[in-house]
């Protein structure tokens, strides 16, 4: 993987462990030489995220809509900064730009986000490794909940398996490079979209 698309909290959340992984995962990127691209804010985890990996003079590249810069949360010390004009060529500019997607904790807007990720990979418009790292056990219960889609049919054991999930940051990074995307029989194809 060459670059991460991370999405996270604009918020720190109440448990210092949230900053504090956000940070290490930003360092631990910067010294495989990996580097991030994500929402370009110097707020919350995802200003926590991205000091992490300048801290060791990684690559940092946000995306970030014209309207968010306007509200001063625009992080003025990366790499590159591309100014988008919807929240959805945002996610298309972070998704074109990665070789793979981490969450971290975060809101409806995090979870958009990943879900949407998780969705184009399910209707086979990437092969991307697509992970949470699962700080504090943040998404037990999302995962929880991922598995009663499955024991009621609406989602498929394979598409289960393309989430990569763990705690430890060297552990998620390993999977994601190791990872292989199941074959799932589509019912789409990228040509019909």
């Amino acid at each position: 993987m060459k670059r991460v698309t991370v999405f996270c909290g604009s918020s720190l959340g109440y448990e210092d462990v949230f900053e504090k992984q956000a940070y290490l995962l930003g360092e631990s990127l910067s010294a495989l030489k990996i580097g991030l691209v994500y929402g370009g804010a110097n707020i919350g985890l995802m200003g926590a995220v991205a000091n992490g990996v300048l801290s060791n003079k990684g690559e940092v590249i946000g995306v970030l809509p014209r309207f968010l810069r306007t509200k001063e949360i625009a992080h003025e010390n990366l790499t590159q900064l591309i100014l988008v004009e919807t929240m959805h060529e945002r996610k298309a500019k972070m998704d074109e730009l990665s070789d793979g997607i981490i969450a971290l904790p975060g809101g409806f807007g995090t979870m958009e986000e990943f879900f949407e990720m998780l969705t184009w990979a399910q209707l086979g418009l990437h092969d991307k490794p697509i992970a949470l790292l699962n700080m504090n056990g943040f998404f037990d219960t999302l995962l929880s909940f991922i598995q009663t889609m499955v024991d009621n049919g609406f989602l498929k054991v394979a598409n289960q398996q393309t989430l990569i999930v763990s705690d430890n940051i060297d552990d998620l990074l390993g999977q994601m490079n190791s990872y292989t995307a199941p074959i799932v029989e589509k019912w789409i194809t990228k040509a019909t979209t």
